[in-house]
């Protein structure tokens, strides 16, 4: 009776082995591929203020979608981001554009105090996704506004980047959209670096206001003496 049992009890052992190990498989980490961005040189280069960068509300989140054939997002069920995708994409894009610029004058918005930027950067990225059968697409749109307040750029951009499927392939798809993204930037960037300075206008001095006449003092008539016997001073 033993023996008849022992076999079973393995094959329980088995099937709750193979039952554990896929509820703990492990899940891949990802994080976006930042190329190899030159290390900028000059500490006195162009000024650039990067951002606020708005991200699309459905990438703000550490699940990893994938675009499906009919164009729905579903979660990927081998990996997710590994932290924030928006900070990831704020650090890819500094270090890209700081590289092709060649400037150590590259921040992030908000920027600190006493920091005047050549040019700022105001960047929605409203897409960026990919599938297994889906090539990784990026939407965005930059303007950028000159130290004078002025909008010298507004551009639509749209990017696409075909892969090899898994879901590695694509998130490395993903990081090249945003270096291609930051090399057009940079483009559109460096005809501003060298702008006239801001230049105060005079302030205009307040018209001296006029004195107002002081009234005119009655004149009192000068004594005439009149030779009598007695001086009498007439008025």
């Amino acid at each position: 009776m033993i023996a008849l049992r022992l076999p079973f009890i393995l094959l329980l052992a088995g099937v709750f082995g193979l039952a554990g190990c896929s509820v703990h498989q492990p899940v891949s980490l990802y994080q976006l591929d930042s190329g190899s961005p030159t290390q900028p040189a000059q500490s006195a280069g162009m000024a650039v203020l990067l951002g606020p960068v708005l991200v699309a509300d459905y990438l703000q989140r550490e699940t990893l979608l994938q675009r499906q054939p009919d164009g729905s997002l579903q979660a990927a069920t081998d990996g997710r981001w590994a932290g924030s995708l928006s900070s990831d994409i704020n650090q890819l894009l500094l270090r890209q554009v700081a590289g092709h610029l060649d400037s150590q004058r590259v921040v992030l918005a908000p920027a600190t105090l006493g920091f005047t930027p050549d040019v700022q950067v105001l960047l929605s990225i409203t897409r960026l996704d990919s599938g297994a059968t889906q090539p990784a697409i990026l939407d965005a749109q930059w303007r950028l506004i000159d130290r004078h307040g002025q909008v010298r750029d507004n551009r639509i951009i749209h990017l696409q980047e075909q892969h090899a499927g898994s879901t590695a392939a694509q998130v490395q798809a993903q990081g090249v959209l945003l270096q291609r993204l930051a090399e057009q930037l940079s483009v559109a960037l460096k005809p501003l670096a060298n702008q006239p300075p801001v230049v105060e206008a005079p302030r205009k001095s307040a018209p001296a206001t006029a004195k107002p006449a002081e009234p005119e003092k009655p004149k009192i008539p000068m004594a005439a003496p009149i030779r009598t016997d007695m001086e009498v001073f007439r008025f």
